[in-house]
């Protein structure tokens, strides 16, 4: 190994971790933002006929390879970190929408009965009962998703989006073994450090008797 190649990967570490973590939040902020209210909306009465058809087309998105959304959203968002995002966040609705719908079918009818019947609107017993008893579920889909976008982020670096991936691409391209570990240790060591807090998060949001999957 080249010690000076191994510095000069790791001098470029602090940047470009700050790029990756500033586009892994963002992205995930958007894709919650979405997600959330879409799974909630698909568990109404009104709404839940469009569950399958709404949730068939997240799933066709989240076939689609990485890469082939990045590339897809170039020629609308351009280069740079706007498409790296947008493409981030197509990957990262369907977990989230999925464990919402799922938590939110999960809670005991009884349940939602017994705070109706105490007088609790709709939109209490939504808000009150029914989130907090799904919240374990949605933060597992969370989970998921931000593991997934961690790891995808590092193709923003082929569209000039930057992050550990712009590490990587240099070490791929003048074959500098150096740069690549040093960008994918920090890649894996990013999605592990989210992992275990979304994790401790879980754990913390899950009520006592529950069941909390690592």
């Amino acid at each position: 190994m080249n010690m000076a190649r191994f510095l000069d990967a790791l001098s470029r570490v602090p940047e470009e971790l700050t790029i990756h973590i500033i586009m892994v939040l963002i992205s995930m902020a958007v894709a919650i933002a979405i997600s959330l209210p879409l799974g909630v909306l698909l568990t109404r009465p009104r709404f839940r006929k469009l569950g399958a058809l709404v949730m068939n087309i997240l799933n066709i998105f989240q076939a689609f390879p990485g890469m082939a959304i990045i590339a897809l959203t170039m020629p609308v968002l351009g280069m740079g970190l706007k498409p790296a995002i947008g493409a981030l966040v197509v990957q990262a609705l369907l977990p989230i929408a999925r464990n919402t719908i799922a938590g939110l079918y999960g809670v005991d009818p009884n349940t939602k009965e017994a705070a109706q019947g105490m007088g609790m609107p709709e939109r209490k017993v939504l808000f009150e009962v029914e989130l907090p008893l799904a919240m374990p579920v949605i933060l597992a889909g969370i989970r998921t998703s931000a593991v997934y976008v961690v790891s995808v982020g590092t193709l923003a670096a082929y569209i000039g989006g930057g992050g550990l991936g712009d590490i990587i691409v240099a070490g791929l391209n003048m074959l500098w073994a150096e740069f690549i570990i040093v960008g994918a240790g920090f890649g894996a060591l990013l999605a592990i450090a989210f992992d275990r807090g979304l994790s401790y998060l879980e754990r913390k949001f899950t009520p006592p008797g529950f069941i909390v999957t690592e």
